[in-house]
């Protein structure tokens, strides 16, 4: 199988460019600075491109049996913490999706041999801030910033279902792994003994082990029915009081330190909102597909992540 990945640098691209080399397929990564992406496995190649205009990138898509696009810029931001939502960073952030998944929609309307799947990255930020209801994914999208990013990144690529493409969208919960994203930011506190809840504690995290995502999208590559929307979180999403009882538990270390909203929000403006509020999101699709999950619990992955 020959699969292109936009967005092919990040956690997500770089582990499933891994699963895929590793069953022998090839893989191309579009990326706007493939000088910076050092020793790729063996079967996997990098395009440069910038996600916004033609060029000679879109050669590599012809004769090509899927595209998975992850492309667009953090949410959360490079730093140790997550960057203020200024009016900027918005335009960044809402552009990087939009403009990708227009580009790769248009290119593939145009080729004479298609993709015969297209998956495409999302996150249950579509569903806005909940409390203890649970969502699944014909559950209707919030009105927030958050939401309505995902809102414009999904309906950005919805041209290629048009060409005859098979397209899959995927929700993608908190990504857990001990490489970078949310859970070596989490640790860092408990690291100086000052672990604890963010906020009311109560907000729901509907978490994800990286295994399972990449897991997850190599299934709804090669299974011929997988169409629509896919929530990818685990099947049991937890509190963030309980989950911060769970990390501190295998740090060995206390969680008792609770971060106050107020602080949060005076450090972060509007995406606080990624600390403070959360959804309690199941995968009733993936697991009504036969997917099988290699973590369920939060015990499990922290488990298998900090030992």
């Amino acid at each position: 199988m020959r699969v292109v990945i936009s967005g092919g640098s990040g956690l997500i691209g770089n582990n499933v460019t891994e699963a895929l080399c590793r069953e022998d397929h090839e893989v191309v990564i579009l990326s706007r600075n493939p000088e910076n992406l050092g020793l790729l496995p063996q079967g996997a190649r990098a395009v440069q491109w910038n996600g916004t205009r033609p060029g000679p990138w879109q050669e590599s898509l012809e004769d090509v049996d899927a595209v998975i696009n992850l492309a667009g810029a953090s949410i959360a931001g490079s730093g140790l913490l997550p960057q203020r939502w200024t009016p900027e960073r918005k335009q960044t952030i809402v552009e990087s999706r939009v403009l990708a998944g227009r580009i790769l929609t248009e290119t593939i309307r145009r080729l004479e041999h298609k993709p015969k799947v297209f998956l495409q990255a999302s996150a249950i930020g579509y569903y806005g801030p909940h409390g203890e209801e649970y969502l699944y994914e014909s559950h209707a999208s919030g009105s927030d910033f958050l939401a309505k990013v995902c809102q414009q990144w999904e309906d950005a690529s919805s041209g290629v279902k048009e060409a005859g493409v098979r397209r899959a969208v995927l929700r993608i919960g908190l990504v857990l792994s001990p490489d970078s994203g949310l859970l070596p930011l989490l640790k860092l506190p408990f690291r100086f003994f000052l672990g604890g809840p963010l906020g009311s504690g109560k907000q729901y995290m509907s978490w994800i082990h990286i295994e399972d995502v990449t897991r997850a999208i190599l299934f709804l590559l090669k299974y011929p029915q997988s169409s629509g929307v896919y929530n990818l979180t685990a099947p049991q999403p937890v509190s963030n009081l309980e989950f911060s009882r769970t990390l501190g538990r295998w740090m060995h270390k206390p969680s008792a330190v609770p971060v106050p909203a107020f602080v949060l929000r005076a450090m972060l403006g509007e995406a606080a909102t990624l600390a403070l509020d959360g959804q309690r999101v199941l995968p009733r699709q993936l697991l009504n597909a036969g997917f099988n999950f290699s973590f369920d619990t939060a015990e499990q992955a922290l488990a298998d992540l900090l030992t």
